[in-house]
C-alpha cells in the first residue's frame, strides 16, 4: 500500500523551504550593505531577482514539467534550494563581486522555490485524499508557519550568536531542503491527468472562466503581499517600534493569523462552503485595509494589518481548489499559470502601495487605502465565479 502521508510531509517541508527562500535574505539586507559596501539601490534588486526568477520558472513549468516528470522536477527544486542557501554563505567570499555571489545564490534558490510553488499543489491534488480543499488549505498553511519560523528563529539566533554568524545559519536552513531530497525521491507521486490529456495553456486560455480565476489569483497575491510587505514599515512608522519588534509584530503576526485561517479551513473545511468562506474573507480583507488606512488610533491600524493575514489566508489555496474543481483536466499548466498570476499580484500589490505612498508624501495610509482595490476586485471575481457555477449546475 502506498504511503501518501510521506508525500504530504515532503510537500509540507517543500513549502517550509519556499518560506525560507523568500524570507531569510531580506533579514540580512543591512548586513550585506555594511559588510560588502553594496548600495541599497542594488540590494533592492535582490527581491526583484527572486520574484522575477519565480515568474520565469512558473511559465517554463507550464510548458515543460509534464515532459520532464514530477519527481525529477520536484527533487530538482530541493537541490536548487539547498545549494542556493549554501551558496549564499559561500559565494560572496569566493567571487570577485560579493553582490554577484549573493544574486547568483538568490536566483538558484528562487528556481527551487518556483518549482515547489508550482508542483506542491498538483502533487497533493493527485493523491487520493478525502476533502481535497481542506488538505490544500492545510498544505499552504506550512508556508505561513515557515515564514514565522524563519523570522523568529533567525532573530533568536542573531540575538544569541550575533548577526556576524549569519553564514552558519544559512547552512543550517539549507539542511531542510537537502534532507527533503530523500523524501521526494522515495514518496509515491501520481499524475493529475494522463500525458497528452491535459487542456494545456491554449486550452485553458480559451475558457472565459479561467480568465476570471486568473484575475482572482492576481488579487489574492496582491491583497496578501501588499499588506505583508508593508506590515513591518507600518508597525515602525505608525507605532514607533524598532526594526526588530516591527518585524516580529508586523509580518510575523500577519503570517500567524494567515496560518490560523488555513488551519481552520484545513480542519473544518469539509463542513464549509469554500466560495462563501472566500467571500466572507474578501469582505473582511476590505474592512482590514480600510481599518489600516483610516483608523485614527495607530494600534487599531496595526490590528487591521494583523487581521488582514487571517482574511487572505484562504484566498491563494482556495482559488487553486476552485480551479481544480472547475478544470479537472487543467494539469500542470493550470497550476503553473495560477502561480504566475499569484506571483504577478505579489509584485503588483506592494509596488502599487509603495508608489502611491511616495506620491502622497510618504503617507503609508494613503497607499493602504489604494490597496482596497484588490479585495474589491477579488469579491467581484468570486461573485462572477459563483454565478457561473450556478448556471452550470442548473444546466
Amino acid at each position: 500500500m502506498k504511503n501518501y502521508r510521506k508525500t504530504l510531509i515532503a510537500c509540507y517541508l517543500g513549502f517550509i523551504t519556499q518560506a525560507i527562500c523568500a524570507n531569510f535574505a531580506p533579514l540580512l539586507f543591512l548586513k550585506f550593505h555594511n559588510d560588502y559596501a553594496i548600495p541599497l539601490g542594488r540590494i533592492a534588486l535582490i527581491p526583484t531577482a527572486f520574484f522575477l526568477t519565480q515568474l520565469i520558472v512558473d511559465f517554463l513549468c507550464a510548458r515543460f514539467v509534464d515532459g520532464i516528470g514530477y519527481r525529477r522536477s520536484v527533487v530538482a527544486s530541493e537541490v536548487c534550494s539547498g545549494l542556493g542557501l549554501v551558496g549564499l554563505a559561500v559565494l560572496p567570499e569566493l567571487l570577485p563581486s560579493p553582490f554577484a555571489g549573493i544574486l547568483l545564490s538568490v536566483i538558484l534558490y528562487a528556481i527551487g522555490s518556483g518549482l515547489i510553488e508550482v508542483l506542491g499543489s498538483p502533487i497533493v491534488e493527485a493523491c487520493p485524499f478525502d476533502h481535497k480543499e481542506a488538505v490544500m488549505s492545510l498544505l499552504h498553511s506550512f508556508y505561513c508557519w515557515g515564514s514565522v519560523g524563519v523570522v523568529a528563529l533567525s532573530t533568536l539566533f542573531f540575538a544569541v550568536f550575533g548577526v556576524e554568524n549569519w553564514k552558519w545559519l544559512a547552512a543550517l536552513w539549507a539542511l531542510i531542503p537537502l534532507y527533503n531530497i530523500y523524501n521526494f525521491a522515495t514518496c509515491p507521486i501520481e499524475r493529475l491527468v494522463e500525458e497528452g490529456r491535459g487542456l494545456g495553456i491554449r486550452g485553458l486560455l480559451r475558457k472565459p472562466l479561467f480568465w476570471v480565476s486568473l484575475v482572482l489569483m492576481v488579487c489574492a497575491g496582491a491583497s496578501e503581499l501588499a499588506m505583508a510587505q508593508w506590515a513591518s514599515a507600518f508597525a515602525e512608522a505608525a507605532i514607533g517600534l524598532s526594526k526588530t519588534w516591527g518585524d516580529l509584530t508586523g509580518p510575523c503576526l500577519f503570517a500567524v493569523t494567515m496560518g490560523i485561517s488555513r488551519v481552520i479551513f484545513g480542519k473544518f473545511g469539509h463542513r464549509m462552503d469554500l466560495t462563501k468562506f472566500m467571500l466572507t474573507s474578501g469582505t473582511l480583507c476590505l474592512a482590514c485595509y480600510l481599518l489600516a488606512s483610516l483608523a485614527g488610533n495607530p494600534l487599531l491600524g496595526l490590528m487591521g494589518c494583523i487581521l488582514c493575514g487571517f482574511s487572505v489566508g484562504i484566498m491563494w489555496p482556495g482559488t487553486i481548489s476552485i480551479c481544480a474543481k472547475h478544470f479537472p483536466a487543467g494539469g500542470t499548466a493550470m497550476f503553473a499559470l495560477l502561480a504566475m498570476a499569484g506571483d504577478f499580484g505579489g509584485a503588483l500589490g506592494p509596488g502599487m502601495v509603495g508608489s502611491i505612498t511616495q506620491r502622497a508624501g510618504d503617507n503609508l495610509r494613503a497607499g493602504m487605502l489604494a490597496g482596497c482595490a484588490f479585495p474589491l476586485v477579488l469579491i467581484a471575481s468570486l461573485l462572477i465565479l459563483k454565478s457561473r457555477s450556478g448556471e452550470k449546475t442548473r444546466r
